[in-house]
Order: C-alpha cells, then structure tokens, then sequence
C-alpha cells in the first residue's frame, strides 16, 4: 500500500476531522511530512477529475465530504444523515458566543435582553458549546465558548474563518421570538449592566435583520 492509499483509506472510514498526526497512527512508518504530502495529492486528485467528494480542512483537521452541490440529490434518500436546524434563539445566541467568547450566561442575556438559559442547555446538549472557566467577577460565573463541533457543523478550519459581522444575517441585539421546546425562555427584565466597553464592540454584527435567516441549516 502506498501512502496516500493508507490515508484515503483512514480518512473514508472516520466520520470526524483528523489531522496529520492522527492519521499517522495508521502505520509505524508514516509521519506527518509524509501524510501531509499525501493529503495534498488527494485533494488534487479530486479536484482535477471533478469527483462528486472533496478533501477539505476542517475543525483544524482533514475529513471527505460530498461536494455541496450534491445535496439536493442525496435529500431524497431516508437514510442519508439529514441536517439539524437552529431555531432564531439558538442561532443568535451562538453567534454571540462565537463572537465574545469566552463569555457569561449574564452577558449574553444582556445583549439578548431575554432569559437564555434554556437556549444555552439545547447548545450545550448539541456539544456545539461548553463551559471552558471561570469569570472573576460575583459568584466567578460560568463563561461558555465554541467547540471543535461547532467548527465541523459549519464547516470552519478554524475560529479565524468566522464571517466578517457585516456578512451575517442576523442581528445579536435584535429580540427574535422563542420557538416551542428550547426551555423557559419568557421574556424578563434583565438586571441593568454598565457599559460592557470597547471589548464589547469588537466584531459585533450590524444592525440590520435577514427575516429569512428564522430557520438555519445547522
């Protein structure tokens, strides 16, 4: 078997990013230059005979995914793995962590002017977020950020690829309406803060509302 053999092979048969590293298990004689190369012959492979999968690098790892233009054909098989969706509340909760983290259950509740712990517990059940310290302030609350699930659902390298704030749909400060199963999230009156500061502004998307991004493909 040569190299770039023992890789697609790893890599069809995983169903999480893996980096050079971890492939090079597959064989006490592969190394990360070597499995590097291999990677880099395989993506050039499929993208010059414009094969229906791709090689891409993904959650700081490598994994074969179906071309994204495929994916009207294969909605129509039942035991093809369909999509989740985040509801408004969750997607815009996520972006707030996505953007401000590390950051707390408060803070977000601040921006979102509502109750958000429910949306919190539905992101953590999706392992899409998690508890990563400590604040220093009262009670030293809990501070919440993105993880490496999150970065494979959508299709990121890294925390680097995050859209620009001007790019995206949605609005942070905007009170979108709860939907049905996401906890008791009833709107109520959110303690006055002081102002967060200019750390606060720092990547903070604009103020405009896509009414179309109700429902994201997660």
């Amino acid at each position: 078997m040569n190299t770039p053999q023992i890789v697609e092979a790893v890599l069809f048969a995983s169903d999480a990013p893996l980096t050079p590293d971890e492939i090079a298990r597959a064989d006490e004689r592969l190394d990360e230059d070597q499995v590097e190369e291999a990677l880099q012959m395989l993506k050039a492979e499929y993208d010059d005979t414009q094969r229906a999968f791709h090689l891409t690098e993904i959650a700081e790892g490598y994994q074969i995914l179906t071309r994204p233009e495929f994916a009207p054909y294969l909605e129509r098989f039942d035991n093809v793995p369909r999509p989740n969706r985040l509801s408004g509340p969750s997607l815009e909760t996520l972006a707030i962590i996505a953007y401000r983290q590390p950051i707390g259950r408060i803070e977000i509740e601040y921006i979102r002017g509502v109750n958000s712990s429910g949306v919190i517990r539905t992101l953590q059940d999706r392992s899409l977020i998690d508890i990563v310290g400590r604040g220093e302030g009262l009670g030293r609350p809990l501070l919440y950020g993105t993880t490496q699930r999150f970065q494979e659902h959508f299709g990121f390298a890294s925390l680097d690829d995050l859209p620009r704030p001007d790019e995206l749909p949605i609005i942070l400060k905007d009170r979108m309406p709860l939907e049905e199963g996401e906890g008791n999230q009833e709107k109520e009156e959110i303690p006055e803060m002081p102002d967060p500061g200019d750390n606060l502004e720092e990547k903070q998307p604009d103020n405009s509302v896509d009414e179309s991004a109700q429902d994201v493909v997660l």
